[in-house]
Order: structure tokens, then C-alpha cells, then sequence
């Protein structure tokens, strides 16, 4: 599972395999390469961060990293049910698809929406048939793929204080904002970083994730519910989003609402640099399961370990169905996946076929996450619930991948 909370994408947005193994040797493609110009969109504030140690490629984007065609959609071995989640997936992304720029360079608004008209009205007709009557496919750069999952927590919270729910989940507050130009250096994307400024008008970094545990923001008014597992929490804001379950039963959903600004840490990297991780005797499994075992074996420890990740995630009230993924809308069990939108246009069909029997078909790129960067780099999205939990935490595959393309772009951008 990859940490995705720490980010900005609610969602969502990931320890799925905490530790990035390098990417697999190029797989063989056919076409030509097409080298061309464009720029990458600015990511929106990650939404789950993760492993690190992945090689990104230099280009900033689908086009100067170079693009393939791919095999015809119609020898893909998609099933019915596979098509059809993601067909409404697909359409629920449309809105936002044919009216947003791609960061990729590959398509235009206008390229979607001769599909996007189809979706809307395709009604009882054979969803394959759909996918292979508008859609051609492209590899991206040399196609070798890294998939990890990501899921919705499920913790006990109320939105009241409550015996037993001591630990507050904080809404954005209001003195977390972007440095004036001058105040501080830009980052490397040019944006200001986030911050706030003290009594004496100075701009500096805003509380991380100890001062926070230790009370900085108490009595702010901030609190928009209270959990009773800190831990748990810890887990949730790794992920982006969640559901609060009360004493009652009651269902609030919370969502990614932004980041305090400070770097995320995986904290599994920390622990396999300490030797804790492996499969000896006092050593834990690189899992999510395997990490929170040792910080419930160790309290002390366990909370020093998590304050090492600096970064602290705020939520919002959530309504609706569904985590809300990049595009602002829902994401969805087996059908939504994230991407980095330099590489992948968000709203975009994504084939998969890795070492992971479960995570292969057709997804929809419709999130971000902060350790989800570079070419073919994937993170599934599986639900809520305790199945949802395992197979996301433990989600690892490695293989191939395909980008879903209005069928005329590779034509467009000269591929072959």
C-alpha cells in the first residue's frame, strides 16, 4: 500500500509496500518514439505520499519522455464487468475531462469529447464495445509499470467530544497560507510555500505534526471531530480521507482539505533504516499492518517514530458517496486509480497488466498522490472496509502499462 494521506488530492492521498523496489527494465514496444514540447501542469498539494527512492525520468511530461502506440484496445482481454466499472467511472469524469488542461501534453479538451458524448448516451450497449470504438492506446515512455493500492480507513470518531475520543481532527486553519513574494524562497514548481506569519510579521514554516500532538492548535476552534485512536488517525491522514464511525453507528466521512507545508516522511523508511524491518527475530514486516504492530508494541517509540514525519494533513466534512479524488469526483473500488497527470491525462482510461492478478484491467486515472510521481507509476484505489485494508496493504505488482487515448491523437502527435 503507498501512503497517500499526506498530500493534497483528498484524497487520497500510501505503506503498500513502503519500500519502493526499483522499476522494471524497459519492456518491449512497438512505434516510434515522439519527442515534443510542453510543460507540466501544477500538481495540486499531494494527497498521499509514500516510499521514496523512485527514479524519476528527467522529462517533466508524457511527450518529452516519449510515447508508443500501443496494441488495439480490441486485443486487450478486458472483460464486461471490468469495462462497465469503468465506464461510469469514466463518465463521472467527463465534466471535468473536457474542460481541464492536460499536464501530460498528449490530448486536448476537445479530444474527449466526441467519447464523452458517447458515455453519457450509451446506455444498455456492450461496455467493451465502447472502449474499442473511441479509444487507441499509447506506452508511455518504455510502459514498465509500478502499482501499489490505497483504501478509505474506517475509525472510530464522533463529531462531538465523547469519553474515549480525546484526539482532535482539525479543520484548515485560516493562518496557513502561501508566503508574499519576498518573504521566502519559491519552491521548485515556483509556487510560495505554505506557512504562517508570526507575531513580529515573519513569515516561517507552520506547526508540524509534534507541536501539533502537543497542543498548538488547541482552542483555535478548529475541531471538526474527535477519534479515539491516535494511531488509526495517523494511518487516515496517511491515506487522505476516511470514514468516522460512532459508538452508534453513525457514518461521517472526512476528506483531504489540505497540508501544513512541511515534508512528508515515510516512517517505514525510517524503521528499515533502523533495522526493524526484515523477517528476523524482534524485526516487523514492511506492511502497514506490520508497522502499526510496532508502534502498539512500543508506545514511546511508536510516537517519536510518527513525529518524525513533520507533515500533518486538516480534513473537511465530507457528503456524498464517495472520496473525492482529484477531478473532485468520487473514486471508486477496482475502478479509480491514481497517477502523476504529467504522464497520464486525468480522466483517462489506464490498462494494467502486473504481477498482481487483482489490480489488472481497466482503471480510470482520476487522483494524485505525493509518492505516485513519474512515468507509469499507479496507485489502485480499493474501497473501505477490512478486505479493502489487506489488499490495499499489501498491493505491490509490477509489469506494464497502457494509456487509453482518443483514438486519432498518436495520429495527431505522430506516433507510430
Amino acid at each position: 500500500m503507498q501512503f497517500r494521506g499526506d498530500a493534497a488530492g483528498i484524497a487520497r492521498r500510501s505503506v503498500r509496500s513502503l519500500f519502493v523496489l526499483a522499476l522494471l527494465a524497459a519492456l518491449a514496444a512497438c512505434g516510434g518514439v515522439i519527442p515534443s514540447t510542453g510543460g507540466p501542469s501544477t500538481p495540486r498539494p499531494p494527497v498521499r505520499p509514500g516510499p521514496g527512492g523512485v527514479t524519476q525520468p528527467p522529462a517533466q511530461n508524457a511527450l518529452l519522455l516519449g510515447v508508443r502506440a500501443g496494441p488495439a484496445v480490441s486485443a486487450l482481454p478486458m472483460t464486461a464487468a471490468d469495462a462497465a466499472g469503468a465506464l461510469a467511472s469514466f463518465r463521472e469524469s467527463c465534466p471535468r475531462l473536457t474542460a481541464r488542461t492536460d499536464g501530460s501534453g498528449l490530448t486536448r479538451p476537445a479530444d474527449w469529447r466526441q467519447a464523452c458524448t458517447a458515455a453519457v448516451n450509451w446506455g444498455a450497449g456492450s461496455p467493451t464495445a465502447f472502449f474499442t470504438s473511441y479509444f487507441e492506446t499509447a506506452r508511455v515512455g518504455d510502459g514498465a509499470a509500478y502499482a501499489t493500492g490505497y483504501y478509505e480507513p474506517q475509525i472510530a470518531g464522533a463529531r462531538a467530544p465523547l469519553p474515549g475520543y480525546t484526539v482532535p481532527v482539525y479543520g484548515f486553519p485560516t493562518d496557513l497560507v502561501r508566503a508574499r513574494p519576498g518573504d521566502a524562497a519559491p519552491l521548485k514548481d515556483g509556487r510560495m510555500p505554505l506557512g504562517r506569519y508570526a507575531a513580529n510579521g515573519a513569515f516561517t514554516a507552520y506547526y508540524d505534526r509534534a507541536q501539533i500532538d502537543a497542543g498548538a492548535l488547541a482552542g483555535k476552534g478548529l475541531e471538526i471531530a474527535w477519534v479515539a485512536d491516535p494511531v488509526e488517525f495517523f494511518f487516515l491522514q496517511v491515506q487522505g480521507s476516511g470514514r468516522l464511525v460512532g459508538a452508534d453507528g453513525t457514518v461521517t466521512r472526512i476528506g483531504y482539505a489540505g497540508q501544513n507545508g512541511l515534508p512528508y516522511t515515510g516512517i517505514g523508511g525510517i524503521m528499515r533504516d533502523m533495522g526493524l524491518v526484515g523477517s528476523g527475530p524482534g524485526q516487523y514486516s514492511g506492511s502497514m499492518q506490520g508497522i502499526m504492530q510496532y508502534i502498539r508494541e512500543h508506545p514511546e517509540e511508536g510516537r517519536a517514530l510518527m513525529e518524525r514525519n513533520r507533515s500533518w494533513v486538516f480534513f473537511k466534512v465530507l457528503n456524498g458517496d464517495g472520496p473525492l479524488g482529484a477531478l473532485n469526483v468520487p473514486v471508486r473500488a477496482g475502478n479509480s486509480v491514481a497517477t502523476d497527470p504529467r504522464y497520464v491525462p486525468l480522466g483517462a482510461p489506464v490498462w494494467l497488466d502486473v504481477d498482481r492478478r487483482e489490480a489488472n484491467g481497466l482503471w480510470i486515472a482520476q487522483d494524485t498522490g505525493g509518492a505516485i510521481k513519474g512515468a507509469n507509476r499507479f496507485d489502485t484505489f480499493w474501497g473501505a472496509g477490512a478486505q479493502a485494508r489487506t489488499t490495499a496493504g499489501g498491493m505491490s505488482g509490477r509489469g506494464s502499462a497502457l494509456v487509453l487515448v482518443p483514438k486519432g491523437t498518436l495520429a495527431r502527435l505522430g506516433a507510430r
